[in-house]
């Protein structure tokens, strides 16, 4: 008999049935589709809820990133810089405005971009027209000395927060520092929707100019007119519905999170050569996938593989984007650490349905490698 699945990160409804009684909301007044009451009130709550003006609820966080880039007005042959570690959701967008990324090593500190790298990027290319800051796997940038060389360059920031929602910088939620902030509701994310994304800013005006271009740009006109290029990017009213119960226990899923965080913190850091993701003093991460990197004679292959032997999902740390072959052609700037830490670094299946026997049972079997 196949041993019960434990998944990496997976979606956990509500056992309060919140997303329930919206789904039903909408399917009671037969607004299912395209927009209704959920849509605007998600977005009202989410904007709350993080702190900021407005915000735009999408079809996906990819979507948001690139109505984001946008409102930046990116276009063929602007250049961007984002961080090489990183999904290629991050990137594409930029690919899809003809525009060029410039890929930013990490920092070890943080295992986000690294302002040093940044700034010496900044002197190659001081004609970029916007940086894209992830907050990878919930730990935060270090925001206040790349904003600090960001606006030395007046350039527009752009925050992909879309692993880090409940997660903060100093006390301020990550996603609401830059211009533009982006949230994913995968169904692999803290809080999701299914599929979906939102995209947040303080500047009212911009935000409902992307909600126009996310409807195909439809003119106020009688007849079907378009005075722009629009886009399907709106996110529906019954997904939305899922999205305002989500947003309810937001708080409850980080809970969890840095939960099992402690617990394999707790039980495997004395193991040679394990080392954790970095928590900074000034970090209140969300804490989505833990993460580790190891040395020695254990590698994350050996990990991954154990762990897949008994019906267990993990990962390896996202491939550097400038290591991709389809990006390849484009610079890089750094060291490689972000190299460094995709060889040695894996994801740990952090799912907010996992028991303390779950935990056990993945903690006992990466043990075993280790004796």
């Amino acid at each position: 008999m196949a041993k019960q699945r434990i998944f990496l990160s997976s979606p956990h409804m509500s056992e309060e049935g919140y997303e329930q009684q919206y789904v039903q909301e909408a399917f009671d007044t037969n607004w299912i589709a395209p927009l209704g009451t959920n849509v605007n009130e998600f977005e009202k709550e989410l904007a709350t809820k993080v702190g900021v003006k407005s915000a735009a609820a999408l079809s996906s966080g990819t979507a948001a990133l690139h109505l984001a880039l946008r409102a930046a007005e990116v276009g063929e042959g602007d250049i961007v810089f984002c961080p090489s570690l990183t999904f290629s959701a991050t990137v594409n967008p930029i690919i899809y405005q003809n525009a060029t990324p410039v890929f930013i090593d990490s920092d070890e500190k943080t295992w986000n971009i690294s302002p040093e790298a940044l700034e010496l990027a900044f002197r190659k290319y001081p004609e970029v027209k916007a940086v894209i800051v992830v907050h990878l796997y919930g730990l935060s940038a270090d925001m206040d000395r790349i904003l600090e060389i960001c606006n030395k360059h007046n350039v527009v920031v752009i925050e992909d927060a879309a692993e880090s929602l409940g997660g903060y910088y100093k006390g301020k939620q990550t996603g609401t520092f830059g211009d533009y902030g982006v949230f994913s509701f995968n169904g692999n994310k803290i809080i999701t929707t299914s599929g979906g994304g939102m995209l947040v800013s303080n500047d009212e005006e911009k935000i409902s100019k992307v909600r126009f271009w996310s409807t195909q740009s439809r003119d106020q006109a009688r007849h079907y007119q378009h005075s722009e290029l629009g886009y399907n990017y709106r996110m529906s009213n019954v997904l939305a519905g899922i999205g305002r119960g989500q947003l309810k226990v937001l708080e409850k899923r980080v809970e969890k999170k840095k939960y099992i965080f402690e617990y394999y913190k707790r039980e495997l850091e004395k193991l040679k050569g394990i080392s954790f993701m970095p928590i900074n003093t000034w970090d209140k991460p969300n804490y989505w996938l833990t993460s580790l990197t190891v040395s020695g004679k254990v590698r994350p292959i050996d990990i991954i593989e154990a762990l897949e032997s008994e019906n267990i999902e993990s990962r390896p740390i996202w491939k550097p984007m400038h290591k991709q072959p389809f990006f390849r052609e484009y610079d890089f700037i750094g060291e490689g650490i972000s190299e460094r830490l995709f060889e040695t670094g894996v994801c740990l299946p952090s799912d907010t349905k996992m028991t303390d026997n779950d935990l056990a049972r993945t903690i006992n079997i990466i043990k075993r490698l280790w004796y």
